[in-house]
């Protein structure tokens, strides 16, 4: 048994709804189309009205609205569409405990996410596979703090520099988030690239880890910045960069505001 798998013995982890499991099931599966996403879907009247509102607000930036199921996944995609059900259906899920801020929680996982999906555009990754990951980043946190309650304080302990969490959560617990979450998502059948790059994403090598673990790991620190977020370019590990083949000129230019991300009214819908 590994020493993560003990670490959660105690922990009481949540039942994933049947309509999170088959969107999983459907993540390694290359035949999946859109008409299969839709039907597991459309199986939750709440998670299809949810999915409405996020793919008709300013988040896509669609230049028509959509008004069924069918379309919200022709015209976002397929992937889009089943990572956000999938957000949805994690942020219906998990128990929060009362000593952290939930909306601010999952305010930086979505800004967490949009770093993310932004960077492999850039790096020429999967974005749906990116923002779903950056999302899912911070899961294992919500379980040290069910493990571990009185370890939260000193986590979340302002001023927080980016990446500075990750090493609080080993000097508590022995695991960073990443690799707790990676232990979870293995749990809940998500794929192996997802969870390899979960477990990666807090120390990311660019000789062992994951072109999708360095994503991740640039995502987090640019959503933990506080500041102009172009200054944060600036301070990026310059091996992960190389390892990416990232612009950082490039990337200067097109810079998005964290603000763009954070819109959580539709994901706690």
């Amino acid at each position: 048994m590994s020493d993560i798998a003990s670490f959660l013995r105690s922990v009481t982890l949540p039942v994933m709804p049947e309509v999170a499991q088959a969107l999983v099931r459907t993540l390694g599966d290359e035949q999946t189309d859109v008409d299969t996403v839709t039907a597991i879907i459309a199986k939750d009247p709440g998670l299809t009205a949810t999915l409405l509102r996020m793919a008709n607000s300013a988040m896509f930036g669609l230049s028509r609205s959509v008004n069924t199921l069918g379309n919200a996944v022709s015209v976002v995609g397929t992937a889009h569409i089943r990572a956000r059900a999938l957000a949805v259906c994690l942020a219906n899920t998990m128990v929060f405990p009362p000593n952290m801020n939930r909306l601010e929680f999952w305010r930086h996982s979505m800004v967490c996410a949009g770093y993310c999906r932004w960077l492999a555009a850039n790096a020429g990754q999967d974005e749906a596979q990116a923002w779903l990951t950056g999302m899912m980043l911070r899961l294992g946190e919500l379980i040290i703090a069910q493990k571990q309650p009185d370890a939260i304080a000193h986590i979340e302990l302002q001023p927080c520099a980016p990446g500075e969490r990750w090493r609080r959560e080993r000097e508590q617990t022995g695991f960073d988030e990443g690799q707790i979450t990676a232990e979870i998502a293995r749990r809940w059948d998500f794929p192996e690239t997802i969870a390899n790059a979960l477990g990666g994403s807090g120390h990311p090598s660019p000789h062992a880890s994951s072109r999708l673990a360095s994503v991740v790991h640039i995502g987090a620190l640019l959503a933990d910045h506080v500041g102009s977020p172009t200054e944060a370019l600036d301070q990026l590990p310059f091996v992960l960069v190389q390892v990416l083949r990232l612009d950082v000129e490039a990337l200067r230019t097109h810079m998005p505001a964290p603000e763009s991300f954070s819109d959580i009214s539709a994901l706690l819908g």
